[in-house]
């Protein structure tokens, strides 16, 4: 019977530590205190954008996210569009405290979509990600292969298409 007993006081424990735990309000992310410096500056006239090195010190966070980076960037260098910026590339050395990246900042968001690779176009959310997974697509391919003429053209184009 102390069994249980001390099965069911464990069993009332854990939930009511589950019903604590998704009730709380979350926190307001406070940006990380890190200092930004950029090297290699250059003014890239050809594909329309400035590009650099980005050095982060960052002693008391792991990391710095990107968006955070972005934006203190748009405030450093003035750019009205902080989507305009692109960052990547970014390695932690050894021991922490500082990163090192590359940055781009294009003039307008239409040369951004012009030069830019298409997954880091998809990074930053301006190009739909793809459909299905590429498992789908193989299998897709294949029975297309076994199907001639309409049947083949049908696989191909209504594959992703749910009646």
């Amino acid at each position: 019977s102390s069994r249980v007993s001390s099965r069911v006081l464990w069993t009332l424990a854990v939930t009511q530590f589950r019903v604590r735990r998704t009730t709380m309000p979350k926190e307001e992310k406070k940006p990380t205190p890190c200092t930004i410096r950029t090297r290699k500056f250059i003014t890239n006239r050809l594909l329309a954008r400035r590009q650099f090195v980005v050095e982060v010190i960052h002693p008391t966070a792991g990391g710095v996210s990107k968006t955070e980076l972005r934006e203190k960037l748009a405030k450093l260098y003035k750019v009205a569009d902080p989507k305009t910026i692109v960052l990547f590339g970014f390695k932690t050395a050894y021991g922490g405290g500082r990163s090192t990246g590359f940055g781009l900042i294009y003039d307008t968001l239409e040369a951004m979509k012009k030069f830019e690779p298409v997954f880091r176009l998809r990074r930053a959310g301006l190009k739909p990600n793809r459909e299905g997974s590429r498992k789908q697509l193989k299998e897709r391919k294949n029975r297309a292969k076994k199907a001639r003429g309409i049947k083949k053209a049908k696989i191909l184009k209504g594959a992703g298409e749910k009646k």
